[in-house]
């Protein structure tokens, strides 16, 4: 059956967004694995981290805002491809 399905090639093609979307959620994992790291320490019952530690949680955050404007530049090239057809 699968040779008789038709392939849709633009499917295949990355869109003007997903690069962001993908940046951002890897940015975003190093971003939650750095808060769960720092946050150990307090359940642990050891030294805390140095701030640096917990400057890095900001990537989640980070990750968060780039994956938006990757989704935000997907639509909006959907949108005006849509306008122009």
């Amino acid at each position: 059956m699968r040779d008789k399905t038709q392939v849709n090639s633009r499917a295949a093609e990355p869109g003007p967004g997903d690069g962001l979307v993908r940046a951002g959620g890897i940015v975003f994992v190093v971003g939650a694995i750095a808060t769960l790291v720092t946050v150990a320490p307090l359940f642990l019952d050891t030294d805390p981290f140095p701030p640096i530690a917990y400057a890095v949680c900001m990537l989640m955050g980070v990750g968060f805002l780039l994956a938006a404007a990757g989704v935000v530049r997907g639509v909006s090239a959907q949108r005006r491809a849509a306008r122009s057809t």
